[in-house]
């Protein structure tokens, strides 16, 4: 199908933040120019590589990858899992990339032609709270690499990192001016413009490669390679049949690490040039660039337990164990640049479109991150991430949340609907728009969502509960490591069923309804 002549564009205004084509017939309670199909999309496979560069080389990442050895797996097994569990990622990135590359709509906007123009806020509003929990936790990551850098060259300021002392709402002052110091970095990266964060990421994440390849080097050299052992386990000793099911947890947390940007990939998807470019990037970007990034973080945490005596799985610790004023410094400030690009890709624009498709006449894009960036501060993250199990937690009840939206998303699109989206009727409220189902919701979107989610969360919450509770000596909290796997099987599952007991999608979908006359845009 292709859609009929219409009269060219006009030209895009200068404006560092890609214009969308917001059409006459748009409703202004749908449309926005940050919500609009893009004018133009220009991004290429570089520009995803480097994208997904940001993602990974982060403090988060190390630390996730790093987190793995206490499970008693060998070195080798933790970079099978790592590599098993990205390439899980890059398989499920592609599917949910080609609806927005193809449409030039952010993941809020497509989500209309599953949950309809109305519905659409429901996954739009679940990421945005789950982005701004993150946006902080990373911020807060971010400080205490900032932290060192402070007490190094200004130790003075040692006094106000006493929390006892200097403290409000357990984070003292020293950390509170670390961490207003990258509110205020990140929100003026972010307020100039999706152009000028993809400058930033372009060269961030390369950046960060050649400080984690001088780091190893580094190590290594005063080590010794001999010194060096990769079998950095610090669990008891697994045998290769109890090494399987740990493996498959460590795949799973991965995947669950990744699933916030790979649900919304398609915010980002959308500016790519080609769906082939697209795919190119997240090749590089993941299983290329995390294969790389993992045998970095194995060679680095092995090189410190000979030349530190113990193993350090904290890429900001093992900079401050360094203790030499350049490479604090280089260190300390490098991983705060590249905190600071994961953040702003992964927590800062997913918030900013989600938020703005509530109301695109009130929320602007911009409007939109910022609402995520005061959220932050008011959730105060310090003291929720404090346990060392908080990863493991925290991860599998966001994959909780986010496995139904991807799995209904996934669904809807190339099943149910077989690739066919609508745009124009993406951006209206008319009863007879395609996408309008009932009341502007579609029943089978939502009740999948129940139908999935509620398990899901289950599988998170009440393992740990009854355990702690005391209710049961059996520990089943494992099963929380597959929830995001559990939560976007049953979403897809639970959508197709509904679908094909009552189709709504397909119905819409259909080329020959009598009472629209407009154009499809056909993704297969």
């Amino acid at each position: 199908m292709t859609e009929p002549s219409a009269p060219p564009a006009p030209p895009p205004l200068p404006s560092a933040q890609p214009a969308g084509l917001v059409k006459p017939g748009y409703d202004p309670r749908l449309a926005n120019e940050d919500l609009a199909p893009l004018r133009e999309q220009t991004w290429s496979s570089y520009n995803i590589f480097a994208f997904w560069m940001s993602d990974v080389h982060s403090v988060g990442g190390y630390v996730t990858a790093g987190s793995l050895f206490a499970l008693g797996l060998a070195s080798w097994q933790v970079l099978v899992a790592l590599l098993a569990g990205i390439v899980i990622v890059n398989v499920f990135c592609d599917l949910v990339a080609k609806p927005s590359q193809v449409t030039g709509v952010p993941y809020p906007v497509i989500n209309r032609a599953v949950f309809g123009v109305r519905g659409a806020n429901i996954p739009a509003l679940v990421r945005g709270v789950i982005a701004i929990a993150w946006y902080g936790v990373q911020t807060y990551l971010a400080s205490q690499a900032l932290i060192i850098v402070f007490l190094k060259f200004w130790p003075a300021t040692a006094a106000l990192n006493d929390t006892g002392r200097y403290g409000f709402l357990g984070l003292s002052v020293l950390g509170y001016i670390c961490y207003a110091i990258l509110w205020v970095a990140q929100a003026v990266v972010f307020w100039k413009g999706m152009e000028a964060i993809r400058r930033f990421i372009d060269w961030a994440g390369p950046a960060v490669y050649v400080v984690m390849v001088v780091l190893a080097v580094y190590l290594v050299a005063k080590a010794g390679w001999s010194n060096i052992s990769l079998d950095l386990s610090q669990g008891e000793h697994l045998g290769f049949g109890e090494s399987v099911p740990v493996m498959l947890s460590a795949v799973a947390l991965v995947v669950s690490y990744f699933s916030g940007p790979m649900l919304n990939f398609g915010d980002f998807s959308r500016y790519g040039r080609s769906f082939k470019a697209v795919k190119r990037g997240n090749l590089l970007g993941l299983p290329v660039n995390f294969l790389f990034f993992s045998l970095l973080t194995v060679i680095t945490a092995s090189a410190t337990v000979p030349v530190f005596g113990e193993l350090i799985t904290d890429p900001i610790h093992t900079v401050q164990r360094i203790d030499t004023p350049f490479a604090i410094l280089l260190g300390g400030l490098t991983f705060v640049i590249a905190t600071v690009g994961i953040n702003i890709v992964a927590n800062f624009i997913s918030p900013a479109f989600d938020f703005s498709n509530l109301s695109p006449q009130r929320i602007s894009w911009r409007t939109g991150g910022m609402i995520a960036a005061v959220g932050s501060v008011l959730l105060t993250p310090w003291n929720w991430y404090g346990n060392p199990d908080a990863i493991h937690y925290t991860l599998g009840l966001l994959g909780a949340l986010i496995g139904p939206l991807f799995g209904i998303l996934i669904a809807g699109y190339y099943v149910a609907s077989r690739q066919r989206v609508w745009v124009d009727d993406l951006f209206t409220l008319d009863e007879r728009g395609r996408y309008w189902f009932r009341g502007g919701y579609n029943p089978n979107a939502v009740w999948a969502i129940v139908a999935s989610g509620v398990p899901a969360m289950v599988c998170v919450l009440v393992p740990k509960m009854v355990l702690d509770l005391d209710l049961t000596t059996t520990d089943l909290t494992w099963i929380a490591d597959y929830s995001w796997f559990i939560g976007c099987a049953l979403g897809y599952v639970a959508m197709v069923a509904f679908e094909r007991m009552s189709p709504r999608i397909a119905a819409a979908a259909s080329p020959d309804r009598p009472d629209w006359a407009g154009a499809a845009q056909d993704a297969g």
